[in-house]
């Protein structure tokens, strides 16, 4: 099932203009074939009505000579009568079984050129399954070529038998053979065709870059607001279900800005808020004697600051205040595996990467996942990769790794590495969940997952270039 959807996709484009394009040319295709093949059938039904009604008259009138003329003359009738087309002859049984339905129209030509309605006529149009009569050898030479210029292309036979009873009570048989005509197209008969596919590829590409290129824009606006880049009001542009497609947008993401810049807000005066009664705590505790429980009293408030200041800086989204630049992926990774210290972190050689991002924001993210890598697996291995479209940062350590119902929990606020609650040895438990809000603010994502070797093993994908 996959692979014929494969090749159906790489067989059908796959842009909207393109599939519009093919579409409407298959539709005129098909209408005109329809059409051509019912021309063609009326065509053929027209020469078959001329056909057989040339031989009714003559059939006819061959009939009236032969009542009227005498019997020793009837031989010379029929002769002069005779052509490579129809032949006349005279039985005393008709050699016409019965009538057909296509015959109707011959029949009362019959009748109506004899004035005599009651007299029996039999006529049938029925196919031949053999090949055509060879021509006779009394053809003359000057309408042989004539003859196989019809002849030439022609297919399916017809046969057209009449049988006229005479007054002498004897019967008149004639018999006829003319073929389907050939289908015939001329430049003349294409080039209306020609023009109408040419009419339909311009009104599809004139529909396509009014549909498209707004739907364009709304793709390039979307991926520029998911990454938190900062962009004007999209214009309305395109038909109105675009229109509304793009207004619905806009009110979003001013709904959006709104909502996070009240929340900044809101955030900011919390913090003032928390850091006050912090700070007069702390001065409180300077002022005591130093003893056991102010010391512990000092080093409870310092963690609460901690915890305050690092829940703020994860419930701010960091990644949204900082402006984008372009930044080289490989000196980036490499000032911060030089920070931590070659003993601890390795850099792999990798060739330059450049990507647009929130360089102070990403530097905090990747600094969060080697300490982790650092402080849970002794060292951290950082190499960076590209795929396209996307930059692959890749962090792995060699301690025992997690168990695979964690690799997703340990994301989520508060959740630690280590079951102890001690700052030494793990921190509050945002360092990954605040790495991973940049990321994603970014427009990338990160995951973690145990290495068949043993340790654990981030994985950043970030989008290369500009939204």
């Amino acid at each position: 099932m996959k692979a014929r959807l494969s090749i159906r996709q790489r067989l059908f484009p796959q842009s909207l203009g393109r599939q519009l394009l093919v579409m409407l040319l298959l539709a005129l295709a098909i209408t005109q074939g329809l059409g051509l093949l019912l021309l063609t059938d009326e065509r053929n039904r027209a020469v078959r009505a001329a056909l057989g009604l040339e031989a009714a008259g003559r059939a006819a009138n061959v009939a009236l000579l032969l009542d009227n003329a005498p019997a020793d003359l009837r031989p010379s009738i029929l002769r002069a009568a005779d052509s490579p087309l129809v032949r006349f002859g005279v039985g005393p049984d008709p050699e016409t079984p019965h009538n057909s339905a296509e015959a109707d129209v011959v029949l009362r030509q019959i009748r109506q050129i004899l004035g005599e309605p009651e007299r029996e006529v039999r006529a049938d149009v029925h196919a031949l399954s053999t090949a055509p009569v060879p021509l006779p050898e009394g053809l003359p030479a000057v309408m042989r070529p004539m003859h196989e210029a019809m002849m030439a292309g022609r297919t399916d036979p017809f046969e057209l038998t009449l049988s006229i009873r005479l007054a002498a009570g004897d019967w008149l048989n004639v018999r006829t053979m003319f073929h389907r005509p050939a289908l015939q197209i001329s430049p003349q008969a294409l080039l209306p065709l020609l023009l109408m596919a040419v009419a339909v590829a311009l009104v599809a590409w004139w529909t396509a870059r009014r549909v498209v290129g707004p739907m364009r824009v709304l793709a390039a606006g979307a991926d520029r607001l998911g990454r938190g880049l900062d962009a004007d009001p999209l214009p309305l542009t395109g038909p109105s279900e675009v229109r509304e497609t793009t207004k619905a947008f806009n009110r979003m993401k001013d709904r959006l800005t709104r909502f996070v810049n009240e929340r900044t807000h809101m955030l900011a005066a919390l913090s003032h808020d928390l850091r006050s009664p912090l700070t007069a705590m702390r001065l409180r505790i300077e002022m005591l004697d130093e003893t056991e429980d102010s010391i512990r009293l000092k080093a409870l408030v310092d963690e609460m600051q901690a915890m305050v200041e690092a829940t703020l800086e994860f419930a701010r989204g960091v990644a949204r205040a900082e402006p984008v630049a372009e930044v080289d992926l490989a000196a980036l990774l490499g000032d911060l595996v030089g920070d931590v210290g070659g003993d601890r972190a390795t850099l792999v050689p990798s060739r330059q990467l450049l990507a647009t991002i929130r360089p102070q924001a990403l530097n905090r993210a990747l600094r969060n996942l080697i300490d982790n890598a650092v402080r849970y697996g002794g060292v951290a291995k950082v190499a960076l990769t590209h795929e396209p479209g996307m930059a692959v940062i890749t962090i792995a350590d060699k301690g025992p790794g997690l168990p695979e119902d964690q690799l997703e929990a340990v994301f989520a606020p508060f959740v630690r590495l280590e079951g102890s609650r001690s700052r030494d040895t793990g921190g509050v438990g945002l360092g990954l969940a605040i790495a991973r809000t940049i990321i994603q603010a970014q427009g990338g994502e990160v995951r973690l997952r145990n290495l068949a070797a043993g340790g654990l093993e981030a994985v950043v994908r970030l989008p290369v270039g500009d939204a």
